[in-house]
């Protein structure tokens, strides 16, 4: 850790740990200026590592299911299953087998993600220069492409599920007449349009914001002296413990919403 560095000395810091280890899709040479063909190789492979790591547990689980009395465990597990399920049946307004498993994976998926910003600043960078990693963020969601990504898989959905319940008649019918009636329909559609693309930008930036605002803070800490950095840090992560667990929360309950506004009508 840092103490008592220069201005120059903490950008040049803040700087390192804002970086991502990239990789240019076109040359295959990491960390070069590819533009568009960018890959941010950390915030894929961390979240990979969580779905991995929650398919991986869940599964473990399932198979071991007992009757009877359930163990800690199973116990646990089955809470948090029932706590979602309830949630969705008072959440979305029609039936699908797709929205309790949807909502039960967001949740856990993105809560991983988010913890990962509980572990030390500068433990994976230090660890991977070991490795020729030059730079390497542990957090995927505070990288605006992974919430973006998940977020237009949500707005996928959100238009299959509109033209599942009205079909295409009844969809257009909607997008033509609600809510100023047909001799507005130019109004009509502009409205609707801007309502539908507003989902996933607002889904995908809150979790972003939230999560790159705790990342900076978290390292913005670590430039104090080590007695300051026990203190507000310990505090600062206890709090970050219940941003890490809402914004996922979040996440899932917009994403059960803005599915069941697809199943109604205007």
């Amino acid at each position: 850790m840092l103490n008592f560095v220069s201005i120059s000395d903490a950008s040049t810091y803040v700087q390192h740990h804002l970086s991502h280890w990239q990789w240019n899709v076109k040359t295959g040479q990491f960390n070069g200026d590819a533009g568009f063909w960018t890959v941010n190789l950390d915030s894929m492979i961390i979240a990979l590592f969580a779905a991995m790591l929650y398919m991986g547990f869940f599964g473990w689980v399932a198979a071991h299911v007992k009757a009877g009395v359930p163990g800690k465990v199973q116990n646990g597990i089955e809470m948090i299953l029932v706590f979602v399920q309830k949630l969705v049946g008072e959440s979305f307004h029609g039936k699908s087998k797709l929205i309790a498993p949807l909502a039960l994976t967001i949740f856990i998926w993105v809560f991983l993600m988010n913890l990962m910003d509980l572990l030390p600043v500068d433990f994976l960078p230090e660890a991977l220069s070991l490795f020729g990693v030059a730079h390497f963020r542990s957090v995927p969601t505070a990288d605006p492409n992974i919430t973006f990504g998940m977020s237009l898989w949500v707005f996928v959905l959100l238009v299959y599920y509109n033209f599942k319940a009205k079909g295409c008649c009844g969809l257009g019918r909607e997008m033509l007449t609600k809510p100023f009636g047909k001799w507005l329909f130019p109004l009509n559609v502009a409205f609707r349009l801007l309502e539908d693309c507003v989902k996933p930008v607002s889904l995908s930036l809150r979790l972003f914001g939230n999560m790159f605002a705790g990342e900076l803070i978290f390292i913005l800490i670590a430039l104090v002296p080590w007695y300051v950095q026990w203190t507000v840090g310990g505090v600062w992560a206890i709090f970050h413990i219940l941003i890490i667990t809402l914004q996922a929360f979040i996440f899932m309950m917009l994403t059960i919403v803005y599915l069941s506004m697809a199943q109604d009508t205007h």
